[in-house]
This record gives structure tokens, C-alpha cells and sequence, in this order.
């Protein structure tokens, strides 16, 4: 059941088990990927993984800023404070807490969420207020294995989803810009440091990876991998005494 497109009377009456929140970002993704690509994927991997649990689940609605200064000099990106997003999305769960749905999944697409996600889910748990647990889609399947590629940033997985989602996210002829100036890791390593803290300061594109790696065919089985991881993950969080 979509929250958002449920009256009050159908949310009381949905007797679900598990709410899952989908959270994403608004932050560029190279040349050839919308702005809203991890909020899209987010929410599609959301849906599906709902699909596959044999449990009733409550779908919120997708958080679409998160922590992304590291992409601000690409025009277009959003970004919110740490304290802000951990504040915002800790007391998003507590109100689906309040209704009775005090068991929450919190579906990432970012990677500049993902250490906000683990610190808010543990003060919400350890508050009593409910369990939560994030998870990041693209954390939970093996992108190597299913197609041969890595995850990057706007590069094949991320670019091969969009693809398969609605081929308007995507625009095809702008590969070739965004590979030619594109970084092939995230980051600037010397002696296992990441000296470098924004995206402009190792890809001219935007993008880390080769998106033409990509396709509609492979985006649809990393959605059915991660669909896959979600609903087992749902039907634990459902049964887990916490």
C-alpha cells in the first residue's frame, strides 16, 4: 500500500507489518543521467522488494535530498546538513512509528546517505521507539557477478537501472561525453586515504565508470537481484523480536 495514494481510513485498515522508506538524492549524475536518478531507483527497488515479500507492507514516500555536498559544483545538485537529513528522516520513521508501523526498512540510493542511515536506524532502535534498518540497493547485490560491471557513480549499474526504468532518464547521446570524462574509481587514494572530498575533483563528467556498459537488459536484472534482497530482508525485519 502507497501512503500516498491511500486516505487515512485504507492506512488504518492496511494491518501492515513493515513501512519501507525509500530515500534517495538529488545530485548529478554526469551528462547523461537525470538528477533524480537515486531517488527513481530508490523507489523502483522499494516497490519491487515489496513485491517479493510474503508480508504487508506500507510504502512512504521517497526522501529526495539527502547528504551530497560532494557533488555541488554540478549544477542541479541538492544537498542538505548531516544533522538535518538525520533529524528529517529519524523523525519520518517516528511518525510511521506513532501509527503503529514501528518496524522500518529504509531503501537507499545514495552512497552519501549510508553512514547517516546506519546512525539514525540505531538511535531510533535504541530510543524504543521501533527497529529500523537501512539498505542500500546497490550494497546488496553483486553487480560483478549478475553483469560484469561495478557500481561507480552514473556509470553502467546506475545508468542500466534508469534504462530500464524509463528510457527518458537517460540521455544515450551524451555517453560518449560522460565517459571521456569520466574517473575510473571514486576518489583520490594514497596510502589507503581518499584525499579528495568532492566529485569535480577527479571526474569531469560527473561520472566514475563507462555508462556505455550498460543496458535496459542488465538494469532489469539488478532491479530482480535487489528486489530479491529486499524482500528477505522485509520478512526478517517483520519476524525479528527486537
Amino acid at each position: 500500500m502507497k501512503l500516498t495514494e491511500s486516505t487515512w481510513p485504507e492506512a488504518e485498515a492496511s494491518g501492515a507489518s513493515v513501512a519501507v522508506l525509500p530515500v534517495g538524492s538529488t545530485e548529478q549524475h554526469g551528462p547523461h543521467a537525470v538528477l533524480g536518478t537515486d531517488v527513481f531507483t530508490a523507489g523502483a527497488v522499494a516497490e519491487a522488494g515489496i513485491e517479493h515479500a510474503d508480508v504487508g507492507c506500507v510504502l512512504g514516500p521517497t526522501i529526495p535530498v539527502g547528504i551530497a555536498a560532494e557533488h555541488r559544483e554540478f549544477p542541479g545538485t541538492l544537498w542538505v546538513s548531516g544533522n538535518t537529513f538525520r533529524a528529517y528522516v529519524r523523525e519520518t520513521c517516528e511518525s510511521l512509528a506513532s501509527h503503529g508501523w514501528d518496524r522500518v526498512v529504509l531503501v537507499n540510493g545514495h552512497g552519501g546517505n549510508v553512514a547517516a542511515l546506519r546512525e539514525l536506524c540505531g538511535k531510533f532502535t535504541r530510543s524504543g521507539a521501533g527497529y529500523a534498518v537501512p539498505f542500500t540497493w546497490f550494497d546488496a547485490v553483486d553487480t560483478d557477478d549478475i553483469a560484469g560491471i561495478e557500481m561507480g557513480h552514473g556509470g553502467p549499474v546506475e545508468t542500466s537501472l534508469l534504462e530500464h526504468l524509463d528510457e527518458r532518464y537517460v540521455r544515450a547521446d551524451e555517453f560518449d561525453r560522460a565517459a571521456a570524462g569520466a574517473a575510473t574509481q571514486w576518489g583520490e587514494w594514497q596510502s589507503g586515504v581518499n584525499l579528495a572530498y568532492d566529485s569535480s575533483e577527479f571526474t569531469d563528467s560527473g561520472v566514475v565508470g563507462d555508462p556505455r556498459e550498460g543496458s535496459a537488459e542488465t538494469g532489469k536484472k539488478l532491479l530482480t537481484a535487489a528486489a530479491e534482497s529486499l524482500g528477505d530482508l522485509l520478512e526478517t525485519v517483520a519476524d525479528r523480536e527486537y
